[in-house]
C-alpha cells in the first residue's frame, strides 16, 4: 500500500521530517509558501534557511547541544549531514555556511523521487496524515486554525536576530583574533573596551531608541534570546557577565584581560562577513549604527544585515501533544518544530526526525519509537508532553531536562561527558528499530 504524507513547512524539522519519511518509502507532499510569500525573517527561497551561523551551537559532549547533535547524527539526520558538510571554523562550536547550507538541503530534498514539492501557502489543516511545521512565525487563518484545533489561544514571545558586519570594514587594530582559553583554532574576531568605553556604551544602549514591534501589546522576551538593549537595562555588568564577557580573552597586544569584550564570529565560509555573537536587537537601525558604532572596532563597520525582532508562536503542547509529538485524539497529525515549544535549530531539526520516523513507523503499523528520557531526543519530547499543570516554556536542550545519572561525579565536564555517553550507549540500543524501514 502506497502512503502519502503532508508536510507543511520546508524549515529544519520540515525538511528533516519529510527525509525521514521518504527514505523509508513513503511518499511526501512537502508544502512551503517561499518564494509566495516571505515572513520578515525570511532572506532566501532555499529550505532549512538559519538566521546565523553559529545557530547549531556547541559541538562536544561535554554540553547538551553537542550531545543532541550527535544523537542526531546516529539517528540519520539529513540537517547534521548538511551542517557537518558545510562547516565552517568556530572554535569549539559547530557553525555553518548558511547560504551552503540550505543549498545543500534544498537539493536533497527536491531531487528525492519520493518527495513532490509544492509552493503556497497553507491556510487549513490538510486531512490525513500530515505533520504541521510552519515554524514560530506561522499567523493568519492558518493560526486560527491551530487556535481552534487546540481550544485556545497559542502563546506567544519575541526573537531577535543580531547583526552581520562586513570583515573588511572591522578596525583589526582595535581588534585580535582568538578563541576564549585558547580553544579551538581562534575563530572569533575580538573587540576590546576599556570601562570607561563600556560605561558610555552600556548607557548609550539604554537609552537607544528601538523599532515599533506590530501586532501585540506586550514585548515579552523569551530568556535564551534576550536582546542586547533589555540586557543593558538591567543593570551595568549585565553585558560584562553575559556576551562581553572577558574571561579567557587576554588580549595579546597588552598581555592583560580587557574590561569587556565584543566576540564576532564568522558568517560564511569566506569570513568576509561577521555576526556580532550574542546581540540580538530590535533598536532602530540608525541606533543600531550609531551605538554599536561605540566599540571601537565597529566605529565604521558596514551592516550586510541590521539586527531584527519578530514574533515566535508556540502552542502549549502538554495536554495537546503526547511524547511522539502527536496531537492527542488525532494520532495522523503531529507537530514539529519550534511551534511545538522546543526552542531552537537543532532542538526543531530533534522534533522534526523523531516526528518523520514515528509517523512512517505508524502507518506501516509499527509502534512508535520512545526515546528515552536519559537520552536528548527523548528529554526534548518528554518536556512538550510534560504535565500540563506545570508552567510550560520553550526549551533549549540541556542537562537540567536529561535524565541524572544514577552516580555522583562532582566535576561537572565528567558528569556531563559520562551523561552523554550514556545517552548515546541507549541510543545504539534503538538502532535496529530506527533502521529497520530505511530503504
Amino acid at each position: 500500500m502506497n502512503h502519502t504524507v503532508t508536510v507543511v513547512g520546508a524549515g529544519l524539522a520540515g525538511s528533516e521530517a519529510a527525509w525521514q519519511l521518504a527514505k523509508r518509502g513513503i511518499h511526501v507532499t512537502l508544502w512551503e509558501m517561499k518564494p509566495v510569500e516571505m515572513t520578515p525573517a525570511h532572506h532566501s527561497e532555499g529550505f532549512a534557511e538559519l538566521v546565523c551561523s553559529n545557530s547549531l551551537r556547541g559541538a562536544g559532549l561535554a554540553t547538551a547541544p553537542g550531545l543532541l547533535k550527535e544523537e542526531l547524527r546516529r539517528a540519520g539526520s539529513l540537517i547534521m549531514e548538511a551542517a557537518d558538510a558545510t562547516a565552517v571554523p568556530a572554535g569549539g562550536a559547530l557553525a555553518v555556511d548558511r547560504e551552503a547550507f540550505s543549498a545543500y538541503v534544498t537539493e536533497k530534498i527536491k531531487n528525492h523521487p519520493l518527495i513532490t514539492v509544492k509552493e503556497g501557502r497553507v491556510d487549513d489543516i490538510p486531512a490525513g496524515p500530515c505533520i504541521m511545521a510552519t515554524g514560530p512565525l506561522t499567523d493568519g487563518k492558518l493560526a486560527e486554525n491551530i487556535d481552534n484545533l487546540f481550544g485556545g489561544e497559542p502563546m506567544h514571545f519575541y526573537d531577535a536576530a543580531a547583526p552581520i558586519v562586513s570583515f573588511a570594514s572591522i578596525d583589526m587594530e582595535s581588534a585580535y583574533f582568538a578563541s576564549r582559553y585558547d580553544k579551538g583554532t581562534a575563530d572569533y574576531i575580538n573587540c576590546p573596551m576599556n570601562k570607561e568605553q563600556y560605561l558610555a556604551f552600556v548607557e548609550a544602549l539604554k537609552t537607544a531608541k528601538e523599532a515599533p514591534v506590530h501586532g501585540f501589546e506586550d514585548k515579552a522576551v523569551f530568556e535564551g534570546c534576550m536582546p542586547v538593549e533589555v540586557m543593558a537595562r538591567r543593570g551595568e555588568d549585565t553585558l560584562r557577565y553575559g556576551p562581553m564577557k572577558p574571561v579567557g580573552l587576554t588580549d595579546p597586544r597588552t598581555g592583560e584581560r580587557p574590561y569587556a569584550v565584543v566576540q564576532l564570529r564568522a558568517d560564511n565560509a569566506e569570513k568576509t562577513a561577521f555576526n556580532i555573537v550574542g546581540f540580538q536587537t530590535h533598536l532602530m537601525h540608525p541606533e543600531q549604527k550609531r551605538v554599536f558604532g561605540m566599540i571601537p572596532a565597529l566605529a565604521k563597520a558596514e551592516y550586510y544585515r541590521y539586527g531584527t525582532m519578530h514574533r515566535n508562536s508556540y502552542i502549549r503542547s502538554p495536554g495537546r501533544l503526547d511524547r511522539h509529538y502527536r496531537v492527542i485524539g488525532r494520532e495522523e497529525l503531529f507537530f514539529a518544530g519550534q511551534i511545538t515549544g522546543v526552542e531552537g535549530y537543532i532542538e526543531s531539526t530533534a522534533s522534526g526526525l523523531c516526528c518523520g520516523i514515528n509517523m512512517a513507523r505508524q502507518l506501516l503499523g509499527k509502534e512508535p519509537i520512545e526515546f528515552p528520557a536519559e537520552t536528548a531526543l527523548g528529554a526534548l519530547s518528554l518536556h512538550v508532553s510534560q504535565d500540563p499543570e506545570l508552567r510550560f516554556d520553550p526549551m533549549n536542550i540541556n542537562f537540567g531536562i536529561i535524565k541524572g545519572l544514577d552516580t555522583r561525579i562532582r566535576n561537572k565536564q565528567e558528569r556531563y561527558t559520562a551523561t552523554s555517553l550514556r545517552a548515546l550507549d541507549m541510543l545504539e540500543s534503538l538502532r535496529p528499530q530506527m533502521e529497520e524501514d530505511i530503504r
